[in-house]
């Protein structure tokens, strides 16, 4: 058992930090900072979202993406209908960054080898997993 959580801590935090230095590496060129490059990631994958969805999405808190978003707006990457129930909209400059986050997120998993059946397996594991550690976490053992 011990051993089991090991691995599994261990290979998260790696797979975190690993991707923190990717989205770093990766947006340096736009000075963009980790909310960011996920803002503009979700905005991609669904023009019009609200700052109260991108909180959920990203799983951050009101204050981080609303400073991620006053950043992207004021650095020409989004648009807002305003206030935090506004609507986003990606610009030109903004779709473009977004795609090259996609196009890494594609590379990543493509170097990954695993079919599509083994990632939808990985994911509802994943999604398993992290369901009973939440449910654990809002309870005293």
């Amino acid at each position: 058992m011990k051993d089991r959580l090991e691995t599994f801590t261990g290979l998260i935090t790696r797979i975190s930090r690993s991707i923190r230095r990717i989205k770093n590496q990766e947006m340096e060129a736009y000075n963009l900072k980790g909310p960011q490059v996920f803002c503009l990631y979700y905005l991609c994958s669904e023009d019009g979202l609200c700052a109260a969805e991108l909180c959920a999405r990203c799983g951050e808190d009101k204050a981080t993406i609303s400073r991620a978003l006053s950043e992207l707006e004021s650095g020409g990457f989004i648009t807002s209908d305003g206030g935090y129930r506004g609507a986003l909209h990606l610009t030109e400059k903004g779709a473009h960054a977004a795609g090259l986050i996609e196009d890494k997120i594609h590379a990543v998993f493509a170097r990954a080898g695993l079919t599509e059946e083994e990632r939808e397996t990985f994911y509802r594991q994943l999604a398993s997993i992290c369901a009973q550690l939440e449910r654990m976490a809002d309870t005293r053992i």
